[in-house]
């Protein structure tokens, strides 16, 4: 498809980062078409990592919240969109090519964009009150509500988003546990290596961690919780926090013959499977790494803005090479900065340079199979970060990786664990 003129209506359902960014792209790369961006949230498009860290800690102020606008109401009315927030799509009919929505009306559509990522998992606890997620605006605000409280917290997730919770918790005064079934888990994000340093890193600043025991049940209300754990303790609580994974947002989908299983599935151009002029972009597409040999779905800032860019020039231009990704994710625990780039193999190794309590830095390059460099994650180390970026996209080995970055501390190889 090559058409940047007025004949064709994109419709982009998903008024998040990909969303957004695929409208925006649109424009700048001259679409002078209609285009319609669906929104099931009353919000102008908002960023969403600082959820979990700047904004939740912040005064919640206007110029805080506007601050974490993608877009401001001008640069939006200046984007000449059919603007729809507040109204979720319901179904889709990719015969008729018209989305419903649940206002009781219908878009009809030339070119569909699916953006409409993912929703925190439910919890399965579910008391009066006082058990919160987090994965929207107003979601975020609740949290930092109760925290504010500095009252006792039970965390139940310890990957990213329930960690950089449980930081923000120990700023507000707040007691703080932090509960996941797994032993060490952030080993699946950013590697043994640096996994246990996490857990130590929150035990040093005033967290409890309690480790490789599940939640059985949350009972009581807001302020006065009792969280039961698989080993039969139980722990006191003002209000439990529960970031157990997410779902993709692809309910709406049903029916549409679209390939819906963890995602949307989509060939290597994005292009959604089962219908023409339909692609799935962000948090909700399912497609096939190039480098990994299998379809992943990716939860990551960069990767949404990414296929936002791609798809966009695929609307427009047409798109000439496959979709590749530049997976890049970044967390804020307490004053540490942890980056991770590419990927980790159950097969490959990975090389230590640096050493966190000698530096206060530390950088892992991962290898796969054959010696060669598939990603990385660093700690406290920008400059080893936007190094490492820049020899990843370029090509080589793990280890002349390593040797470049040219750190005071020894570099030191180390089998990757497979993980479970």
């Amino acid at each position: 498809m090559n058409d940047s003129g007025t004949s064709r209506h994109v419709v982009v359902v998903g008024a998040s980062l990909a969303g957004t960014r695929t409208v925006q792209n649109l424009r700048s790369l001259g679409f002078a078409g209609t285009i319609t961006l669906i929104g099931a949230e009353d919000e102008l498009p908002y960023d969403r990592p600082p959820l979990s860290k700047d904004l939740l800690r912040s005064d919640w102020s206007t110029d805080a919240v506007e601050a974490n606008r993608l877009l401001s109401r001008d640069e939006l009315e200046a984007l000449d969109l059919d603007l729809r927030l507040g109204v979720a799509a319901t179904a889709l009919d990719t015969d008729a090519r018209r989305v419903s929505l649940a206002d009781g009306t219908a878009v009809a559509y030339d070119v569909l964009v699916i953006a409409t990522g993912a929703a925190a998992r439910p919890s399965p606890w579910r008391p009066a009150s006082g058990v919160l997620q987090l994965r929207t605006l107003a979601e975020s605000r609740a949290i930092a509500e109760r925290l504010a409280l500095g009252e006792p917290v039970v965390v139940v997730g310890g990957g990213f988003i329930g960690t950089e919770i449980a930081a923000a918790a120990v700023d507000f005064g707040c007691e703080v546990t932090v509960v996941d079934p797994v032993a060490e888990p952030m080993t699946r994000i950013v590697g043994p290596h640096i996994a246990s340093s996490l857990v130590d890193l929150h035990e040093q600043r005033g967290a409890t961690t309690r480790f490789g025991v599940g939640v059985t049940d949350i009972r009581g209300e807001a302020g006065a919780l009792t969280v039961v754990l698989s080993d039969g303790s139980e722990l006191a609580a003002s209000t439990a926090v529960v970031g157990i994974g997410s779902i993709p947002s692809t309910e709406w989908l049903a029916g549409s013959g679209l390939t819906l299983e963890n995602g949307v599935g989509t060939d290597a151009y994005l292009r959604a499977r089962g219908a023409s002029d339909v692609y799935a972009i962000g948090d909700v597409a399912r497609w096939p790494h190039p480098e990994r040999g299998m379809d992943v779905r990716a939860e990551h800032w960069t990767n949404a803005s990414d296929q936002a860019r791609y798809v966009a020039a695929a609307i427009t231009h047409s798109a000439s090479a496959p979709f590749e990704s530049s997976e890049y994710v970044w967390s804020d625990q307490y004053d540490w900065k942890i980056h991770t780039v590419g990927f980790r193999t159950p097969d490959g190794e990975s090389i230590v340079v640096g050493d966190l309590d000698a530096d206060g830095r530390v950088a892992v390059i991962h290898a796969d199979g054959d010696g060669n460099a598939c990603g990385a994650v660093t700690v406290n180390w920008i400059r080893a970060l936007n190094q490492i970026r820049r020899l990843l996209a370029s090509g080589g080995t793990a280890q002349s990786i390593a040797d470049q970055l040219q750190a005071p501390a020894a570099v030191v190889a180390a089998p990757a664990r497979k993980e479970a």
